[in-house]
């Protein structure tokens, strides 16, 4: 083999990037699927990077544009990630715990309802502990077009699934609002909820939930969470 395989692999290593920022800084402008080394870490995971979005540089952590993909699954999908990255995906909590808390990170989260009417939340810092902390979530520093206020439930509040419930609710959020999500007294908002056809017009507890910006029943055709640092 000689130096050519060395090379390679050093020239490999050279290009590695920690997140969507560092390629978008590094020249490229074309939004799609990249692979990045997670912070003090060996593993590289394949992410989809919105290169377009408030300047670009978003390593996308949760997506859904139809009903194709099964969110109400348990704690073992969540934590490793499931999905397709190009289409309905969750990146998984091991993921987004190592990625969010290796440096200060903003969270961008995207809708669109059935009417194609867009809005978004954005929070300036954003992480989430480990599992050994199921997963809390920390979003502070709210600001946005959907809703005055945060519709993403207070820091501290614990990831649930329909098999690991650490809710704050006699009910099992996970199995009646369906998905797994950071719940609280069921609270107000999941975006992993039943993802329901734009023709349905019933009113359901169990669909993708933004309530403070379309009450109990969002019906979005789309939703998008991603990730910057803050410093970008």
């Amino acid at each position: 083999m000689g130096l050519g395989s060395v090379h390679k692999t050093h020239k490999e290593e050279a290009r590695s990037f920690r997140d969507c920022a560092e390629i978008l800084r590094s020249g490229v402008t074309e939004s799609g699927l990249y692979g990045i080394r997670l912070p003090n870490s060996t593993q590289t995971v394949k992410v989809f990077c919105d290169m377009k979005t408030r300047g670009g540089g978003w390593t996308v952590l949760q997506n859904r544009r139809n009903g194709s993909v099964n969110f109400h699954r348990g704690w073992r999908d969540y934590k490793m990630g499931f999905g397709e990255p190009t289409g309905g995906h969750w990146l998984g909590n091991d993921i987004i715990h190592k990625l969010t808390s290796s440096q200060e990170y903003s969270l961008h989260v995207q809708l669109k309802d059935r009417e194609g009417n867009e809005a978004f939340s954005h929070y300036d810092h954003f992480y989430i502990d480990g599992e050994d902390n199921n997963y809390s979530l920390h979003a502070e520093g709210f600001s946005g077009t959907a809703g005055r206020t945060s519709s993403l439930t207070h820091s501290g509040t614990q990831f649930s699934t329909k098999d690991r419930d650490n809710d704050r609710c006699t009910c099992k959020c996970a199995q009646l609002a369906s998905g797994g999500w950071w719940f609280e007294a069921c609270g107000p908002s999941n975006l992993n909820g039943i993802y329901y056809p734009s023709s349905s017009s019933v009113v359901r507890y169990n669909g993708i939930k933004w309530y403070y910006w379309k009450g109990p029943n969002l019906m979005a055709t789309m939703t998008t969470m991603m990730v910057r640092p803050a410093n970008f």
